[in-house]
């Protein structure tokens, strides 16, 4: 065999080769294929390997998986007039094949500047704040539109995420200005509040302070008052059985006991600091009718062997070391128990009115 024949050959088994694999065409399980033979739509083609007539058949494919495109950056002008660039993401699918290749060219692009312009109108009817807070409603409203006008192009709009919203830089420095007085403010506000609550504090923490103080003062007073009562009565009880014991003691006293007593008081009256001393005329006389006066009399043998005998009940009714006792236990209970930290903090707020009182006279 000559060169000449096995190129010729060469050539066969080549030509032959590439007219069966246009003969052959695989279809992926994603992707869904169109036939397209001399001008004509022929029909769809199923995944897998399907076979058509070589150069006389053109096969489309299309996929029909979710596609992720992005919306560029582009400025828009808010309804109060404030420039911002916002960008978006947009998610879609084909789900009729036959409209998204015969009914527009390109459904990506389509989609995308369709995107651009709708995300335009729909940010340029709303406030600043109002895009910056409201993501989701922007979201929603450019979903809509553009699952309305895609529809006629076999494509599904699924999601739209509006992915950054970047004022510029002037608005920037406006809304950290803003934000750094709404901060400030709140901050006032907090501060005031806390004086506030800080000063009703004291006013009730020395409120009841000086409540207790003058409970204080009040149950001293009387327990002060108790035992002043109590004092009086015992020296009158005393006086009185005194008196008794004097009355009882002096009806058996006779002219000698009576003329001794009176010696001994103007014995006193002698040893005073007086440099004068005044004698009545009848002293003798004067010392009778005091003897008479306590009840003395001429007694004779018969009143004296009368005398009654002087026992232990006239002392009357002498309250016994048990009772005193009971009586200063009582008083004892009746004293509120104060702590040891409520002493010193009601010595602090004395020394405290003090100094404030000294600090005012001062002024």
């Amino acid at each position: 065999m000559d060169f000449f024949t096995v190129l010729l050959a060469l050539i066969l088994i080549f030509v032959i080769v590439y007219i069966a694999s246009k003969s052959l065409v695989v279809v992926e399980p994603y992707e869904q294929g169109l036939k397209i033979r001399l001008g004509q739509y022929i029909g769809r083609m199923n995944q897998g390997l399907n076979p058509i007539v070589p150069f006389l058949t053109t096969v489309v494919k299309l996929d029909l998986r979710t596609q992720v495109m992005d919306v560029p950056s582009q400025e828009v002008i808010t309804k109060d007039n404030s420039p911002t660039n916002v960008d978006a993401i947009i998610y879609i699918r084909v789900i009729d094949p036959e409209k998204a290749y015969f009914e527009v060219a390109n459904y990506r692009l389509a989609t995308v500047a369709l995107a651009q312009t709708s995300l335009r109108g729909i940010i340029g009817d709303m406030e600043l704040d109002e895009v910056l807070y409201n993501r989701d409603v922007i979201n929603a409203k450019l979903r809509d539109i553009l699952d309305r006008e895609t529809d006629q192009w076999g494509v599904k709009v699924e999601r739209v995420e509006i992915k950054e919203v970047d004022p510029i830089e002037a608005v920037k420095n406006a809304m950290t200005e803003q934000t750094a007085a709404e901060r400030a403010r709140r901050a006032a506000i907090l501060r005031a509040d806390g004086e506030k609550r800080s000063a009703i504090l004291k006013a009730e923490g020395l409120r009841q302070s000086m409540i207790l103080e003058a409970e204080g003062e009040r149950q001293s007073k009387v327990l002060k008052a108790e035992g002043e009562r109590l004092s009086k009565i015992l020296q009158a009880q005393g006086e009185a059985q005194g008196l008794r014991i004097l009355s009882v003691g002096a009806q058996p006293l006779d002219n000698r006991a009576i003329t001794v007593l009176s010696l001994n008081a103007l014995k006193t009256m002698a040893a005073g600091q007086a440099t004068k001393i005044i004698f009545p005329f009848e002293v003798s006389q004067l010392i009778r009718q005091g003897a008479k006066f306590l009840g003395a009399t001429e007694e004779t043998a018969k009143d004296i062997a009368g005398r009654p005998v002087m026992d232990d009940s006239i002392l009357g009714n002498i309250p016994q070391r048990e009772e005193v006792d009971a009586i200063l236990k009582e008083i004892q209970d009746a004293v509120p128990q104060v702590s040891e930290e409520e002493l010193k903090d009601t010595s602090k707020r004395k020394v405290t009115g003090e100094k404030l009182d000294d600090t005012s006279k001062a002024e």
